[in-house]
């Protein structure tokens, strides 16, 4: 992990680092990810999710996190 990269991560939330490690573990076997899925594993709900998922999405780190679609719960795309 770049100097950059550590010092980003430490301004998010405990929530927030919890969710973008899911994604880096697991990006690299999907693209795709619910938010109602990523909070039954982080033991969150799918609007909490959301909510903190917006801060990944605006930050500046090794993955691309983009809202992708909302058909049966909110959609990300994901790229490392």
């Amino acid at each position: 992990m770049s100097a950059t990269t550590a010092a980003t991560t430490t301004t998010l939330s405990d929530k927030q680092q919890r969710i973008l490690e899911y994604l880096r573990e697991e990006g690299a076997t999907k693209t795709y990810f619910k938010s109602r899925l990523i909070g039954d594993e982080l033991n969150m709900s799918a609007k909490e999710v959301g909510t903190n998922m917006t801060a990944i999405c605006d930050g500046e780190f090794d993955v691309d996190v983009e809202k992708w679609g909302y058909s049966s719960g909110t959609t990300w795309k994901v790229t490392l």
